[in-house]
């Protein structure tokens, strides 16, 4: 599936085992899309409503682990990561108070949800994913199936040169602030203006759609617009790790036994960790934040493997 490089306001976080200063996976998050049916039933907002509150609300676009710690559930280690205060408190101090590009207003904006899909159907990864009792993503149904992934960059620039010839509006408006999903909406240009109808946009392939509560209470303040975050369930990322490897990772290597010994991963994996050291070792989980410069602090101390 196709990834963007993201929109508007990002948050990019790279996370680490820092024993054996190894990539355990990645985050990244931006601006939300604008139109999503399932995620505006669920909160149960209207247009207005959404236009003035959206800003509370981003989406990872990116979230997974890398080979071999996707062996061991690191996927689900890194995707409650985003549920941590430090996540929270980030984008407070980058984005909490800014004036929108589109409004032109001030924002007073709190990250109180994070939104995440499944790239074909339904997904194992963000399925009942709970830690100590408390969901870190649920679940709130399946996207319409309405996208222009299927649609190459090479067919794109065609479409964009012929709304050029018939200078449609639509052809170089780009800019973030001209309207939500530029892409879609000249991709569909282009097709009524050829003839064609635009459920040839309709590819049919739903997405299962995710919503992570960072405040309990978050859907009520969107759906409604007032009150405080409650973040009492809101843990540190140190904290998150440290549940989440009990949790996963450390069975599922258990679990493993000499399995990965017949795999292709085998000289990865032997180099970064083995299973006999798996309750002993307690290196440092890190968060390496990248709106700006890389700086790599560690944020957060947890039990993974460490080599013998």
């Amino acid at each position: 599936m196709p990834v963007s490089n993201g929109f508007g306001r990002r948050i990019r976080y790279l996370v680490w085992d820092s024993h054996n200063d190894k990539l355990i996976g990645l985050i990244a998050l931006g601006d939300p899309v604008f139109n999503l049916s399932v995620r505006d039933k669920m909160i149960g907002w209207n247009a207005d409503d959404r236009r003035e509150r959206l800003v509370n609300i981003m989406d990872a676009y990116v979230l997974g682990a890398v080979s071999p710690y996707n062996m061991l559930l690191g996927g689900k280690l890194v995707a409650c990561m985003v549920r941590s205060q430090d996540v929270y408190n980030d984008f407070l101090e980058t984005y909490g108070d800014t004036r929108g590009i589109i409004s032109g207003k001030e924002k007073k904006a709190r990250l109180l949800a994070v939104m995440t899909s499944s790239s074909l159907g339904r997904s194992s990864v963000y399925n009942r994913l709970k830690l100590d009792g408390t969901p870190y993503f649920r679940s709130i149904g399946y996207t319409s199936g309405w996208g222009h992934f299927q649609v190459p960059d090479s067919l794109f620039m065609e479409l964009r040169a012929f709304l050029r010839e018939i200078n449609h509006p639509y052809a170089d408006s780009h800019s973030f602030g001209q309207g939500p999903n530029w892409r879609l909406r000249t991709t569909r240009a282009a097709l009524t203006a050829l003839g064609f109808k635009d459920d040839l946009l309709k590819h049919g392939i739903r997405r299962e759609a995710f919503f992570s509560e960072l405040a309990t209470n978050a859907a009520q303040l969107l759906r409604i617009g007032k009150g405080s975050p409650n973040l009492e369930t809101l843990r540190t990322a140190s904290e998150v790790a440290e549940l989440a490897l009990e949790r996963w990772v450390v069975p599922r290597a258990r679990r493993l036994g000499n399995h990965w010994q017949n795999t292709a991963a085998r000289r990865d994996i032997r180099t970064m960790f083995r299973v006999s050291h798996l309750r002993h070792a307690s290196p440092w989980l890190a968060f390496c934040a990248t709106p700006s410069p890389v700086n790599r602090s560690t944020l957060s101390n947890a039990a993974i493997t460490g080599p013998g």
